[in-house]
């Protein structure tokens, strides 16, 4: 095996299929694209569900809680798998049990059966832990930023596509014949298999690390090794939690009710609507990798401390954003400003993951799980004011819109250095030489 297929890229060739590195990056990327279909392709059929489950406003509020809720458990326990299964085991395994309520969700019959099974669907949000995890096992730490955001916004583009292809499913499905309380049901079959698919993928051409996987390289080892929890007292892990809250938390709860806030507020067919909601999705192309680019950046010169200062002013646009949508007195201003508010809140997630490899190196699946948990908690804690009674959804995206303010100025404070980045990094290095050259006998 050559140095170089066993070492971390310096570089991002996104055109690129050679090697473990880049092969391991596009199909993990793919892979949580295909997840994002499992997880939200119900979001742009709650018009019809709610017609045929009779469900209230408080009902609904309910579900999107509940689409968001297991993820954040979910999430510490994937990040801790990572570091000890190894990402292609645990992805492997999150794939094949997600596609079980995602293909059998059609049988719910009421507002509870069904709100069982959005909640254990829930769970396939843990895959974002592990396509951060994996990526960042697999370039150096001059690159990471850069591409954890391009294969997180790639996947997160799931998000996008989800609403405006499952209303073209469900349109198909009733053009064969079927009605509408059926066809939703059977739409969800289809992400269902793409899952079970994309499990033989990833466990049969991907690896752990280039290197090889952890049975490989640590066969000489303990079997698992301690967590550190002493890191749950740096604030910066909480920080980013709370960060990632309000910018993937947000990202999330606008999947989950953007369709449904469209037919309500603006009077548009299910298909417009989702397509209108798959717009705000599909920014992910290009907006959550110029996050991690432009943090990346702004961290050569300006070391950690620099990415924490971009970090905190695309939460305050996003903000700022969130308050004119939330204001737009017409439906082409809510779209202007929606586009607006997306830019800065996938930019956000991008910065977010281009600072979270380098808080603690030696405990990276840890703090990814913990930081891509408070992106549910905030998806979770959003959803309560979606479901008020007493509380419109026009009033509930302003009132985010301060909460975001609010988190960018904790973010702006918090003391962010540039030495451990450094000290970090080249740990890191010296840690990923070491395993180099045990698996290949010191050649």
């Amino acid at each position: 095996m050559s140095n170089q297929n066993t070492q971390q890229l310096s570089s991002l060739n996104i055109f690129s299929f050679k090697g473990i590195q880049m092969r391991t990056f596009h199909i993990s990327w793919f892979t949580f694209f295909v997840c994002f279909f499992g997880w939200f392709g119900l979001a742009p059929l709650m018009p019809t569900i709610k017609e045929d489950l009779s469900l209230s406003k408080s009902q609904i509020g309910n579900i999107v809680i509940a689409s968001v809720s297991g993820t954040i458990i979910a999430r510490l326990v994937i990040g801790r798998l990572c570091d000890t299964w190894g990402p292609r085991k645990t992805y492997t395994g999150l794939l094949l049990i997600g596609a079980i309520p995602v293909m059998c969700v059609g049988l719910a019959k009421d507002y509870t059966s069904f709100l069982l099974f959005r909640l254990a669907i829930s769970v396939i949000g843990a895959s974002f832990v592990i396509t951060q995890f994996h990526v960042s096992m697999m370039f150096k730490p001059n690159i990471k930023g850069t591409a954890n955001a391009v294969a997180g916004g790639w996947g997160n583009l799931g998000g996008g596509i989800t609403n405006m292809v499952m209303p073209l499913i469900f349109t198909a499905i009733t053009i064969a014949g079927f009605t509408k309380a059926a066809a939703w049901r059977y739409a969800m079959i289809i992400p269902g298999a793409l899952m079970l698919v994309m499990a033989f993928v990833y466990y049969r051409f991907t690896k752990d690390t280039p290197q090889g996987n952890f049975d490989e390289i640590h066969r000489d080892e303990q079997p698992s090794k301690k967590t550190d929890y002493s890191i749950l007292k740096d604030w910066r892990i909480w920080a980013l939690a709370l960060a990632y809250g309000v910018c993937f938390g947000m990202e999330i709860t606008f999947d989950n009710i953007a369709a449904l806030h469209f037919v309500q507020e603006f009077k548009l067919s299910q298909q417009s609507a989702g397509f209108w909601a798959g717009v705000f999705g599909f920014m992910n192309i290009f907006a959550r990798a110029l996050g991690g680019i432009s943090a990346d950046k702004v961290g050569k010169r300006y070391g950690i401390r620099g990415k924490g200062l971009l970090l905190s002013l695309m939460l305050l646009l996003e903000g700022f954003g969130l308050m004119a949508f939330a204001s737009a007195g017409s439906f082409g201003l809510a779209i202007v400003s929606m586009i607006s508010f997306a830019l800065f809140l996938k930019m956000a997630n991008g910065a977010t993951y281009a600072i979270t490899p380098f808080i603690n190196e030696k405990n990276v699946g840890l703090v990814s799980g913990i930081v891509g948990a408070g992106g549910n908690i905030g998806g979770m804690l959003f959803g309560f004011l979606f479901k008020s009674s007493n509380i419109s959804y026009r009033e509930a995206f302003y009132y985010i819109g301060l909460v975001v303010v609010i988190a960018a100025v904790a973010i702006l404070f918090t003391r962010f250095r540039r030495e451990e980045e450094t000290e970090a990094a080249t740990e890191r290095e010296t840690e990923v030489l070491e395993s180099s050259l045990a698996f290949t006998g010191g050649k």
